[in-house]
């Protein structure tokens, strides 16, 4: 898709357009959700939903506009709908998951793969919330998708710690003394710098700015010329202990994309379709 913005080349194109139509077959029309993670042949996980799908919905968006085929976006605004309902707590925090009976599609409860547990607070995932929320309102116009992106940068604004670089989970029993996770405050720079843009509402610009301006002046490998990414602190998988402390791809993604937004806004609008 990005490629495709990008370059014109029809081949691209029709990578994405593939893309999108393999993500149309985890919908479940009963639930109103796209199905995380699994074979679609196995029972494993069926009736789970991720908050990280949000990230994935622009996909869907961009397909129906190219095509004319509203199916696409209309399963992206029912997952989205269903993710502000069960993933997006009344206060702005957000559940890594929720699952659902996959054969009726009613609700189960919240869960987790990532965070400290169901009722906590994952600091990607709430980053995820933000940026994807954002771009849903941007897509759709749909008010609801504002409202809940508001929210959950409300929150996450309000719970960062002093040098607004959260901690993997917000939540955790053991902090202050917790690993971080720059990917997230990465992430929520580009969501909040959207979302200010969007609202024309200077606070959320400025938590950009602000979670952007730690990162850049305590997380990177400025310095360590040997090393072979930009950000430094990254937390994968804290309950697995898998990639903690460490150097994350997407991390470094959303840096770059966070400072393309503020230093190069016309090449980003170009790439991401602002």
């Amino acid at each position: 898709m990005t490629a495709f913005r990008l370059t014109g080349d029809a081949a691209w194109r029709d990578g994405a357009l593939t893309a999108a139509g393999s993500l149309t077959k985890r919908f479940n029309p009963r639930g109103n959700f796209i199905r995380a993670w699994g074979a679609l042949d196995s029972p494993v996980n069926a009736g789970r939903a991720i908050i990280d799908t949000m990230m994935n919905l622009d996909l869907l968006f961009w397909a129906s506009a190219e095509t004319g085929d509203g199916r696409f976006a209309d399963i992206a605004r029912r997952h989205a709908t269903t993710s502000a309902e069960h993933h997006v707590r009344d206060d702005g925090s957000t559940a890594h998951a929720f699952d659902f009976d996959p054969a009726t599609g009613g609700p189960i409860s919240q869960s987790t793969r990532q965070g400290y547990s169901p009722t906590s607070c994952w600091a990607r995932g709430q980053a995820w919330a933000i940026y994807g929320f954002t771009t849903a309102y941007r897509r759709t116009t749909a008010e609801p998708f504002l409202d809940t992106a508001r929210k959950a940068a409300d929150w996450f604004l309000a719970h960062l710690p002093a040098d607004a670089v959260p901690f993997w989970d917000f939540r955790s029993p053991n902090l202050p003394r917790d690993a971080r996770d720059s990917s997230a405050g990465a992430i929520a720079a580009c969501g909040l710098l959207d979302l200010g843009r969007v609202t024309d509402e200077s606070r959320y610009r400025e938590g950009g700015l602000r979670a952007l301006r730690a990162l850049c002046q305590g997380y990177t490998t400025r310095g360590l010329p040997a090393h072979q990414a930009i950000l430094l602190h990254g937390t994968g998988n804290k309950p697995r202990d898998d990639d903690v402390d460490v150097s994350l791809v997407y991390g470094d993604y959303y840096f770059v994309e966070a400072l393309m937004r503020l230093l190069h806004f016309g090449e980003a609008a170009r790439a991401i379709g602002l």
